[in-house]
């Protein structure tokens, strides 16, 4: 029997709402100051930052799966699953964040960084799944380079869970440099798509 390859466009769809449930869940989370005072607000920070976190983790996400699936080309079941694999993780976002409202406490931020951690790694799972499909030397492979980025965050994450345990602020500061340096404009996927517009 002939074997019909699948089309990336329900996927795409698919995970586009999810995640965009996923920011939304965590947006409501946000609740009006108790006053009309700037001391209210003030004591609402810590909330709004660990939402901004997640909003900017979820906002890296989107933007470097959008990236991926782009050379991605046709998929398979075994990229569906690894698709939901990382869909599994960004989704527990709302939830994690949440307890980290909760105050900077040891265990809240150590969650936290797992979270990071086993999302970074589905991330990995989905891309390497991505790239099986495609071939060694296709376009996503050649694209995505060493990604020195990729490889390193989980590290990192462990070493911010680590240091959680220490103090939870460490933890924070290491988890928001990581979404700093992915904040940088990842323009890999965009510079061999030029190349290869140039070369044609």
């Amino acid at each position: 029997m002939k074997a019909f390859p699948m089309n990336k466009n329900r996927l795409e769809a698919f995970s586009d709402g999810v995640l965009a449930i996923i920011i939304t869940i965590m947006v409501l989370e946000l609740h009006v100051p108790a006053e009309p005072s700037w001391r209210a607000l003030l004591e609402e920070l810590p909330t709004l930052f660990s939402y901004l976190l997640s909003f900017i983790y979820v906002g890296i996400y989107w933007n470097n799966h959008h990236h991926m699936l782009h050379l991605a080309g046709r998929i398979n079941g075994g990229v569906l699953w690894a698709n939901l694999h990382l869909l599994f993780w960004l989704s527990l976002f709302p939830f994690t964040t949440r307890w980290l409202n909760a105050g900077l406490e040891e265990i809240p931020v150590l969650v936290y960084g797992l979270n990071l951690l086993l999302a970074a790694i589905a991330f990995y799972v989905l891309k390497s799944a991505l790239i099986g499909r495609q071939g060694r030397n296709g376009p996503l492979d050649v694209a995505m380079g060493r990604d020195w980025k990729g490889k390193g965050s989980p590290f990192v994450y462990v070493l911010g869970m680590g240091l959680s345990l220490v103090n939870p602020v460490l933890g924070l500061v290491v988890y928001s440099g990581v979404a700093a340096v992915w904040l940088i404009p990842d323009r890999r996927v965009e510079r061999f798509l030029t190349a290869a517009e140039h070369d044609g």
